[in-house]
């Protein structure tokens, strides 16, 4: 079995040494333990998506980390000519994964790294999804500006009532998935609304979503590539074709009932 991480980069040569010195401990953690929860695992692959950043972030990282390459250690690297967002470069980095397992996290630790293997320990068999949810009671924020969770906590408020209101948080990028799950659900956001449509449009046709209560941290270097007023109004657009979905008026692409009706399984 193969365990894939993707992490998208823009603009991120600041935090390559953290990358290096923070993530890389806790992949060869994965790799000494051998396993993902109660399944064997024999690669690791971590797959790097530069997203036409212009700061040299793709050189750093090939320089600090190409060379880490082994037996049960495979490091590959994505690059968009010019930068395309977050939901494209989701896209990209799934396309070239080969895990049965795709972990996806954000470059910069917001969510530690070392997180990772509690992560993966919530994916049982009968789970599809394993998201991060700061904002489930036993989650928390810590130093994160107000005005970057208006857009987070207010749009998982309204996917709550749309969707699934056992679900707290839909918009974090710090998840686990089954390959199937990717390779079935599509999304076609190209910005930071990507990895929400994803995880809804999946929750949509039936698969299991757990929550993994973390507390999400402020970054340490650079700032947030969030287009904030363009990606409320991607969030809204969205959440009025749930609306129309879920009353009969129009399809949701991405969105199949073959699978029954939505199970969510929360981890306490």
């Amino acid at each position: 079995m193969t365990l894939s991480i993707v992490i998208p980069c823009y603009n991120e040569a600041d935090n390559v040494a953290k990358l290096e010195h923070e993530f890389f401990p806790i992949v060869r953690q994965l790799i000494d333990a051998g396993s993902i929860g109660e399944t064997a695992t024999d690669v690791v692959e971590v797959v790097f998506v530069d997203d036409g950043s212009v700061d040299g972030t793709l050189p750093a990282l090939k320089a600090a980390l190409g060379v880490l390459q082994g037996p049960s250690l495979h490091v590959r690297f994505e690059q968009h000519a010019a930068n395309q967002g977050l939901g494209s470069a989701l896209r990209t980095g799934f396309a070239a994964a080969q895990g049965e397992v795709v972990v996806t996290t954000d470059s910069d630790g917001t969510y530690r790294f070392q997180e990772i293997p509690m992560l993966l320990e919530c994916l049982t068999p009968e789970v599809s999804i394993v998201t991060a949810s700061p904002y489930h009671p036993q989650g928390g924020v810590a130093n994160v500006p107000a005005y970057r969770l208006v857009l987070s906590r207010g749009s998982s408020m309204l996917y709550r009532i749309l969707v699934d209101a056992k679900i707290h948080t839909y918009t974090a990028l710090f998840r686990a998935y089954r390959s199937d799950v990717i390779k079935t659900v599509p999304f076609a956001a190209d910005g930071f609304l990507g990895g929400t449509e994803l995880m809804v449009n999946a929750m949509l046709s039936g698969y299991r979503v757990a929550e993994y209560p973390t507390v999400l941290h402020s970054r340490a270097h650079g700032v947030s590539k969030a287009k904030l007023m363009r990606t409320v109004k991607a969030h809204l657009r969205y959440q009025r074709r749930i609306l129309g979905y879920r009353l009969g008026l129009m399809a949701l692409e991405g969105a199949s009932p073959s699978k029954g009706d939505v199970q969510c399984v929360l981890i306490k």
